[in-house]
């Protein structure tokens, strides 16, 4: 069985959530070279958005991960 890759489209969602890498990274506590590679590298099925860049959106937006998780499943997926 051949398992399909699911791309976000991150960038959408940070424009559209009027959200800048720098603010995230502010909010949430990481730092905004980690939360800058992460959020413009290639995603592949090897390098998924990741759990820490879920928890820093959630946190910028003082809302709960599962919340982004579900706005980016339905309205994000590539």
């Amino acid at each position: 069985m051949e398992v399909e890759d699911m791309r976000i489209d991150i960038k959408s969602y940070l424009e559209d959530n009027h959200l800048t890498i720098y603010v995230i990274s502010k909010r949430s506590g990481y730092g905004y070279t980690t939360l800058h590679k992460s959020f413009n590298k290639k995603q592949s099925s090897a390098t998924p958005l990741n759990l820490r860049d879920i928890e820093a959106i959630a946190k910028a937006q003082d809302t709960e991960m599962w919340k982004v998780l579900r706005e980016l499943e339905l309205h994000y997926l590539k």
